[in-house]
């Protein structure tokens, strides 16, 4: 048993004293000729720069004194835009009870199928949230008070009112179609 722990014990010493050998190593790799190092350093310290006579001239700082009177604000726009459109066109029901799909916009929404039950069309539409809701035409879906006109087999017609930046809105024509 002695002789097996004289043997670790001197593994150990020779284990210790590898670092120390190695870094011998490394640091005797660093010795040996360094003119052309030297040389390098002392031609790159020869060299001058010349002088350049031909650098452009700096022009000095004009100052600047806003004054506001009789120009425009700068707030204000620039040219006047056009009057507001009379809102005799389309315009969303701000009284109506919003509903549930109109909390999503269209291209969230998927139509997953239709179904037509006593001659009327509806269908089947899924939610980002995985749940399913049943429309049929009349109903409301996406957020820009998009109201459905039609429903077909593979697709679902709906008329939004979009706002046409006048002031007033436009009606625009999108659909919502079956996906597999």
């Amino acid at each position: 048993m002695n002789s097996i722990n004289e043997l670790t014990a001197g593994f150990r010493h020779r284990l210790a004293a590898l670092p120390l050998v190695c870094a011998l190593a490394l640091l005797g790799g660093c010795g040996g000729d360094m003119g052309d190092l030297e040389q390098w350093v002392a031609d790159k310290k020869a060299e001058r720069v010349p002088f350049r006579d031909d650098l452009p001239e700096i022009n000095p700082y004009e100052v600047f004194t806003y004054s506001s009177q009789g120009k425009r604000s700068p707030f204000q726009p620039a040219v006047q835009q056009r009057a507001a459109r009379p809102t005799s066109g389309p315009a969303p029901d701000r009284n109506r009870n919003r509903e549930i799909l109109e909390e999503f916009p269209l291209d969230s929404l998927r139509m997953v199928g239709s179904l037509t039950r006593q001659n009327v069309d509806s269908a089947l539409v899924q939610t980002p949230d995985g749940l399913i809701h049943q429309v049929t035409p009349g109903d409301y879906m996406g957020q820009n008070d998009g109201r459905i006109t039609a429903i077909t087999e593979s697709s679902i017609e709906i008329k939004e009112l979009v706002p046409d930046g006048l002031g007033g809105y436009i009606e625009r024509a999108a659909a919502v179609g079956l996906s597999e």
